[in-house]
């Protein structure tokens, strides 16, 4: 079976994988929201949901740094990962092992399309489209109460020090969008910024992330001389683009109330 991954990059799979190593958080989730818990060998120790599958899988390292001994022990039939979450010479090694599949997402139609790959790869389409048409029903009712709310200037904050934030080009920035959320930063990716240049932006709403830096109330009052509103919240509603969206969908109704 042949197969293109999110970056165009064809892959050769001689049938079903069987055997899977996971090396992206939203993706193991979503494999195992996809009926595919049996068929994971191998995880990052930052897999945390569901909660108990760290306890049952094997960790082959983080995200950014593998053990490509311990990936090769467990002879994956694929290897699963993404590229922003993984680095090149990550993925360039571990072909050497078995097929890569690397994802590519920065909007909704990227997570939808991804699910569906999915489906495709490991035989569980009918499952997987279910998943995207629950996900987009959620999304419509979301954009429906959406529509009524104020366009509000908003920052998104991932790290404390130094200061960055979510900028352009990020799924973060569409998940703002679809909350009718206008990112302040316009620069891609994460920039580094600092409270002057916070306040001169003059935003509506500082959101401080959960993750990848673990914002707490207590980081709150650094920010309140220079935002409208400050709010905590969870980073993985934002940035996780698999199954999670099921919940984030109605985590997001929060902001329109």
């Amino acid at each position: 079976m042949q197969i293109q991954d999110q970056l165009g990059r064809t892959i050769e799979l001689k049938e079903t994988p069987k055997k899977i190593i996971s090396l992206v958080p939203s993706q193991t989730e979503l494999l195992v929201d996809l009926g595919l818990e049996k068929s994971i060998v191998g995880i990052t120790h930052f897999c945390v949901h569901p909660t108990y599958l760290k306890r049952v899988k094997k960790s082959v390292g983080g995200t950014k740094k593998v053990n490509f001994r311990k990936v090769r022990e467990l002879e994956p039939d694929i290897i699963l990962c993404n590229k922003e979450e993984n680095t090149k010479e990550m993925v360039e090694e571990l072909e050497k092992i078995a097929p890569v599949h690397v994802s590519d997402v920065a909007s909704l139609t990227d997570s939808y399309s991804l699910i569906e790959q999915y489906g495709k790869i490991f035989n569980c389409s009918s499952l997987a489209k279910t998943l995207v048409s629950s996900i987009e029903k959620k999304e419509n009712s979301l954009r429906e109460l959406v529509a009524n709310s104020p366009i509000q200037d908003v920052a998104y904050f991932i790290w404390n020090e130094p200061l960055m934030v979510a900028g352009n080009k990020t799924f973060i920035n569409e998940m703002l969008k679809l909350n009718n959320f206008r990112n302040v930063y316009k620069k891609e990716r994460y920039p580094e910024t600092n409270l002057q240049e916070l306040k001169a932006f003059r935003v509506d709403l500082c959101l401080l992330s959960s993750e990848p830096f673990p914002f707490k109330e207590e980081h709150r009052a650094k920010f309140e001389k220079f935002a409208g509103k400050v709010k905590i919240v969870d980073g993985e509603y934002f940035s996780w683009y698999g199954s999670r969206l099921l919940e984030a969908m109605d985590y997001f109704k929060q902001f329109h109330v």
